[in-house]
């Protein structure tokens, strides 16, 4: 992928975020915490696109939105639970997930993450290891940890870091070929 394609790419990412005030309110929630290296990441990035791209009207609702950070100071394991307790009184209407991603290697049994970026290598699938976030005077940055060329080729890729059967699990209980019938399963490589 050149760089220009990926600058086409996430410019229309951004332009997508831009035209959705849900979207644009809880990126303005989670930037009032100041995470370190905080993003919504996962459905809430990755559903945007299918939807634009199956040229749907209304979006598809979101399940819950995943806010990622790396914190590797953190001493209170709690903290995640207060962080979404805040984002709950800004944007009740949303579930709110946070995760400290410097601590989910433990639950995973991983070697220790160095990064978002890093953690989101570790994501069953491809697709969904993209984020976004609200920087100062309302930029938006948009980070993959394996590019946006899958995203927006409607590609759905297991990630080899993962087990084939969760991903197969993931397929058929989120239901994403009910909502976005063009996607087409690759194997990964």
């Amino acid at each position: 992928m050149t760089d220009f394609s990926l600058a086409c790419m996430t410019d229309q990412l951004k332009r997508l975020i831009e035209q959705d005030s849900l979207r644009l309110k809880a990126l303005t929630s989670v930037h009032h915490l100041n995470l370190p290296e905080g993003y919504i990441a996962a459905g809430f990035v990755r559903n945007l696109v299918w939807d634009f791209l199956h040229n749907k009207c209304d979006p598809t609702p979101l399940n819950d939105v995943d806010v990622i950070y790396y914190d590797d100071q953190e001493a209170d394991k709690g903290q995640h639970l207060y962080y979404e307790s805040r984002l709950n009184n800004l944007m009740p209407e949303v579930k709110w997930q946070v995760r400290n991603q410097a601590m989910m290697h433990l639950r995973n049994d991983d070697r220790p993450y160095v990064n978002v970026i890093d953690a989101m290598g570790f994501w069953p699938e491809k697709e969904t290891a993209v984020a976004v976030r609200l920087l100062d005077h309302g930029r938006l940055e948009c980070v993959s940890a394996f590019g946006f060329e899958s995203l927006f080729d409607l590609k759905l890729t297991h990630n080899p870091r993962r087990s084939k059967a969760l991903f197969d699990v993931r397929i058929k209980s989120k239901a994403w070929f009910v909502h976005w019938p063009l996607l087409q399963v690759v194997n990964s490589k």
